[in-house]
């Protein structure tokens, strides 16, 4: 009789998951970005929210909750109620660094939410003045070597990606160059251009207008491949640093317990979103690349590698935001 009553139960509920499935979404749905509106992230999601709207039928609202970094909206998204009605936008950055660099975060990244889906990843691009007498990756690790402690590199703040991505190549490279931290990339440009400081990571859509009106060098891209936006110039990794990599990630999660049958119709209908030319339009603009294949498992394992590498990189190298 036990085993009777637990095979109703177990019936009843894949029931309710595919009655819930057809269902959802029956109303509008809240996507939290947990940064400034106006900023890559918004841009993003907004380019995202009008076309998954579009596809399930029902408003899809953009809500910006900026603040502590990212950690402010997504710890809102994460105590939401597991709907499939509230979803927040995060990044590298609230998922793979500030766990590493703030252990005081209100959410832990494996514990408090639900992946639904890895949407899109942005490089970077690897910008000198053009004073600096190189070409290419491999001659500016060879100029570095070669004067110990006499070159310098701009990041946008201590524990940022651009911060972190240059501590990478050091680290890689096997050289020493010093960071200065500015408050933006935005604000290192102009000593960048007179060569005050000589190497910056910056995003492709900020940076390589700098390129194209002659007042800066482009060496390579940060990705994996090269980009659409700048397609003639070589990966790190094919120019001078064999397997170095560095992207920023998004991805859309829920909170905790998000019904399996709801993350499923999201991660089809984001994939379905990412690949159609109007986002994939959009977002070229925006320097990133759409990413239209990933499964939840995947996206949650890409984040679970990509935390590790992060963090490791801040314990040898002793990094913090104090």
């Amino acid at each position: 009789m036990k085993f009777r009553h637990l095979a109703l139960a177990l019936g009843f509920g894949l029931i309710s998951l595919n009655v819930l499935a057809q269902s959802y979404p029956n109303r509008s749905i809240r996507l939290i970005v947990p940064f400034p509106a106006g900023g890559a992230t918004d841009l993003l999601a907004r380019a995202i929210s009008q076309k998954l709207g579009s596809q399930l039928g029902q408003t899809v609202l953009v809500d910006n909750k900026a603040g502590a970094g990212g950690s402010l909206g997504s710890s809102e998204g994460a105590k939401a109620a597991p709907d499939g009605y509230t979803l927040v936008l995060t990044t590298s950055s609230t998922h793979a660094i500030g766990p590493h660099l703030n252990p005081r975060l209100p959410y832990k990244v494996d514990e408090d939410f639900t992946p639904v889906a890895h949407v899109a990843n942005a490089a970077n691009v690897v910008l000198v003045p053009n004073s600096l007498p190189v070409k290419d990756v491999r001659e500016l690790i060879a100029l570095v070597k070669s004067k110990p402690g006499q070159y310098n590199y701009a990041s946008s703040g201590n524990g940022t990606i651009v911060h972190l991505t240059s501590e990478a190549f050091k680290t890689q490279a096997n050289v020493f160059i010093t960071h200065i931290p500015y408050r933006g990339t935005g604000l290192a440009v102009p000593d960048l251009v007179v060569g005050n400081v000589h190497l910056l990571f910056d995003s492709i859509v900020s940076g390589m207008p700098h390129v194209k009106e002659g007042r800066l060098k482009a060496l390579a891209v940060t990705g994996k491949s090269r980009s659409a936006l700048a397609p003639e110039l070589p990966t790190v990794a094919e120019s001078g640093l064999p397997g170095f990599e560095s992207i920023t990630w998004f991805g859309v999660y829920g909170p905790k317990g998000l019904p399996p049958a709801v993350v499923a119709k999201l991660n089809s209908e984001l994939n379905i979103a990412m690949q159609s030319p109007e986002v994939r339009e959009r977002l070229a603009r925006l320097g990133a690349e759409p990413v239209s294949n990933a499964s939840p498992a995947q996206f949650a394992a890409m984040v679970k590698a990509d935390s590790e590498r992060w963090g490791r990189l801040i314990r040898e190298r002793k990094i913090s935001v104090e």
